[in-house]
């Protein structure tokens, strides 16, 4: 089969390796599309510390089944799948406080190397996090499932009924989503970003209001946007998605008393913001990071998905031919598109 391996920053080739055999409990599917993501290109274009170099790497996919281990009984060769590509080991200190994101291996066992023709899934993946795809969904649509159990993560910590109005920094696929979940939600959401065809997508999915550019080296700022939207009070969510540390430490100033904070973009290692410590305690606000996403989670974003609660069709960009993965991480690259699907 050809896998396509990233070498370098900068530099991706396709070998011809062997069809993986899947051990007990795993299973092996012939990927039908995977998705490009955040975390892809950031390794594209300067290294990852997650993603080994040489080595494989995509992990948004589906796909059918095309082998399975012993011992796996719900899953049989050509089920058409969607899923992810970790789970927790649900023994670990963490798991066992039901932290499940935060698995002292959850990232040791991950699947890399949706961008294959066949991709291996571990054991506790397929245990806990791999789904059989609906018929009423494309396999583009399935392979959202990845990016939007992270984004579903920090809702399930939050009362979202106290929540009328909301602020999103950043409008590539993750800020995207967070505003489909929000106006799922019936709630009021303003949307910045640096690029005019994001915001314009941000537009079609719902934004009440869009605007260009929030960092504070711009010279515009959104506080008259979101005090003219909330009588002056303040929005009651404010979303980082940028992984810029300016617009981290801005993030927290367009909330009202009371109000909660996602940091959900993640900036590099050694990174540091400070905060007014004054509001943070007498406005009683509430600052939270975001990572990765529970088993409930993932089993939320697939219904979300299956029963078409959110539509995240905008978000698909265009289609390439595995073989030409590098045209779209180019495209990524020059801030082209949201997501592009890569086909075997």
């Amino acid at each position: 089969m050809q896998q396509i391996i990233l070498t370098e920053p900068g530099s991706i080739e396709s070998r011809d390796i062997p069809v993986p055999e899947p051990s007990e409990g795993e299973v092996v599917i012939k990927v039908n599309t995977a998705l490009t993501c955040g975390t892809d290109l950031k390794a594209f274009m300067r290294g990852h510390k997650l993603i080994s170099m040489p080595g494989p790497f995509g992990h948004e996919y589906s796909g059918e089944i095309s082998g399975t281990g012993k011992g796996v009984e719900n899953f049989r060769e050509g089920d058409q799948v969607m899923g992810v590509h970790s789970a927790p080991c649900m023994e670990c200190r963490y798991c066992k406080k039901e932290l499940y994101n935060l698995c002292e291996v959850i990232m040791e066992k991950k699947a890399l190397g949706a961008f294959s023709e066949y991709l291996l899934l571990p054991s506790n993946v397929v245990r806990h996090n791999l789904f059989h795809k609906p018929g009423n969904i494309g396999f583009a649509q399935a392979a959202l499932l990845e990016p939007l159990s992270c984004v579903v993560h920090p809702y399930s910590n939050l009362n979202t009924s106290n929540i009328k109005s909301a602020f999103i920094a950043g409008a590539g696929p993750i800020g995207l989503m967070h505003l489909a979940c929000l106006k799922r939600e019936g709630i009021t959401v303003i949307v910045s970003d640096i690029s005019e065809e994001r915001l314009a997508i941000a537009g079609k999915m719902g934004a009440d209001f869009i605007f260009k550019d929030a960092r504070p080296d711009s010279g515009i700022t959104p506080a008259h946007i979101i005090n003219n939207a909330t009588d002056g009070m303040g929005v009651d969510l404010s979303v980082e998605c940028t992984g810029l540390k300016s617009v981290w430490k801005t993030s927290a100033t367009y909330v009202r008393r009371g109000g909660t904070v996602i940091l959900f973009g993640g900036c590099p290692a050694g990174t540091r913001v400070s905060y007014d410590t004054h509001r943070l305690h007498y406005d009683e606000l509430t600052i939270m990071g975001s990572f990765h996403y529970s088993p409930l989670d993932v089993r939320t974003a697939y219904r979300m998905l299956s029963e078409k609660e959110v539509d995240l069709s905008e978000l698909i960009s265009g289609e390439f031919a595995m073989k030409d993965i590098e045209k779209a991480f180019m495209l990524l690259k020059d801030g082209k598109g949201i997501k592009y699907a890569l086909k075997p």
